[in-house]
């Protein structure tokens, strides 16, 4: 049946800023012209996580509303070689973000996405990469929304399960030694950069979040209060990083979808 058919997602590259080749997937809505369209910027979880060919529950949601999905191995990604994951270390905050960015860019200029109706959207890393978005590049997008995205990569450190432990020095390596690097921590952090906020926020956070601490998205919340910015804030005491209970779940997608109607949809 034509009404229960997928979106169709291609294949693309685009060239960053500094002449890395970046790949991704964009889908598209159906019975949609392919110009100048609501889109919404995906960015993965990981970033020690990749984008693939297939099936995409949420590319397909959110397609299905009529939004255009960009998706990015942004360097860092795995499965491209050594030299291109590790051109992610200590970049969180930096040139993965201008990956992003760059990929964005592409998209206006190729007439695909409407500059006035963009969204960046994602969980964990994708989260964190929403609300720098949101701190760092307010112009370039319409709202954010954040799922157990990390607002304090200081607590984020603090609060590494034990079983994690072993691997710290592999964290310093790919993110930064909070303490050698507290500068760096500091600067790219959004909890400590709200003010630069400009544009309406969601923020998806389970209680037992064991990295993404609830202390700090109460904080950076609050701050975007005081500054009169728009924001939604769904807090699960109960849940950790993923909602497991279906009643959370369907109520995170139907603000989600209420959310990204009201600020870039049609």
């Amino acid at each position: 049946m034509k009404d229960r058919d997928l979106s169709q997602t291609e294949f693309i590259k685009y060239q960053a800023r500094d002449g890395k080749i970046i790949t991704g997937f964009i889908t598209y809505p159906l019975h949609e012209d392919r110009k100048n369209l609501p889109m919404v910027v995906l960015p993965h979880d990981g970033p020690n996580q990749r984008e693939v060919w297939g099936f995409d529950h949420e590319a397909q949601f959110l397609a299905n509303r009529g939004y255009v999905v960009f998706q990015m191995n942004y360097r860092g990604s795995i499965g491209f070689g050594k030299e291109f994951w590790s051109a992610g270390f200590k970049e969180w905050g930096g040139k993965i973000q201008d990956d992003i960015t760059d990929g964005v860019k592409w998209l206006i200029r190729e007439g695909i996405a409407d500059k006035d109706r963009i969204a960046i959207v994602g969980k964990g890393f994708g989260g964190y990469s929403a609300l720098h978005a949101a701190c760092f590049n307010s112009d370039m997008y319409a709202c954010a929304v954040s799922y157990s995205g990390f607002t304090n990569l200081f607590t984020y450190f603090r609060d590494i399960p034990p079983y994690v432990k072993p691997y710290l020095q592999k964290y310093y390596q790919i993110i930064g030694n909070p303490v050698r690097e507290s500068g760096m921590f500091k600067q790219i952090s959004p909890v400590f950069h709200s003010n630069r906020v400009k544009i309406p926020v969601l923020l998806a956070q389970g209680g037992k979040d064991r990295f993404s601490s609830v202390t700090d998205a109460n904080q950076f919340v609050q701050k975007l209060k005081n500054n009169n910015i728009p924001v939604q804030y769904l807090l699960k005491e109960e849940e950790g990083r993923t909602f497991k209970k279906e009643e959370n779940i369907i109520q995170y997608y139907q603000e989600f979808e209420k959310f990204l109607d009201k600020y870039i949809g049609k």
